[in-house]
């Protein structure tokens, strides 16, 4: 994932996906006998931790970031539309792209993360003495039921990547920050590890994924003779 100018993280290519993908699923259900001791055990450190993790958690709500970016790209969208003077217009258009990657790439991966929970509703660690952790309520569930993946970790891994993707020497701060909101869904007792888990991965790989899309459009980044993609300086687009 260090490698950020590769098109797709962990060593993923065209061709060996399903095996990536067959990795994660033998990662999880390594993971599942002991989703529910870690849990438990997350969910009862003393303070001050409890308490530093109830707060951070709630950076992994997506408002905080869609709002802003979607309000901005409106703003420069519209100001290049008006702006007369060339070099101003393209400046406003490429912020304008900038902040429509931020909005899409944290967006979307957290909206297939909030219909993927809904459609799999798998029970919450709170209603675990009813049902264990592998009871399922499938469509038809309320937030009791929307446990996998974790839309928080989702969001937050999207966004940490966005961000490095954006500002690459905020790759680490941005990461720790990941990692420290996925063990606060432990430690308030919503997600079990296998839930933050998956919620990574599906944040970070859609995060790729819109990149890659933008990339191929010239759109903020740019796709180069290797494969490598890059984040475009705006002095090479008006220069």
């Amino acid at each position: 994932m260090t490698a950020l100018s590769k098109p797709l993280p962990f060593g993923i290519k065209s061709r060996n996906w399903p095996y990536f993908l067959l990795g994660l699923v033998v990662v999880l259900a390594l993971l599942a006998p002991i989703d529910h001791v870690v849990s438990v055990t997350a969910h009862a450190w003393p303070e001050p931790f409890a308490g530093f993790f109830a707060t951070i958690t709630e950076l992994g709500l997506s408002d905080w970031i869609l709002i802003p970016s979607l309000a901005l790209f409106v703003v420069c969208m519209a100001l290049a539309l008006i702006s007369r003077r060339e070099r101003s217009k393209a400046a406003l258009f490429h912020a304008a792209g900038m902040w429509a990657f931020v909005f899409i790439g944290v967006g979307l991966p957290g909206l297939v993360a909030n219909i993927a929970k809904r459609l799999i509703g798998r029970a919450r660690p709170v209603v675990y003495d009813g049902n264990g952790t592998l009871a399922f309520q499938s469509i038809f569930n309320d937030w009791q039921f929307q446990s996998f993946p974790s839309g928080h970790s989702t969001t937050i891994f999207a966004f940490a990547m966005v961000v490095s993707f954006l500002w690459p020497k905020l790759f680490w701060p941005a990461i720790v920050v990941a990692v420290l909101v996925g063990v606060s869904r432990l430690a308030v007792g919503m997600h079990y590890p296998t839930d933050v888990v998956a919620g990574a991965v599906l944040g970070t790989m859609g995060a790729y994924l819109v990149r890659l899309y933008f990339a191929r459009r010239g759109w903020v980044f740019a796709r180069a003779a290797d494969g490598s993609v890059e984040r475009r300086k705006f002095a090479l687009q008006v220069g």
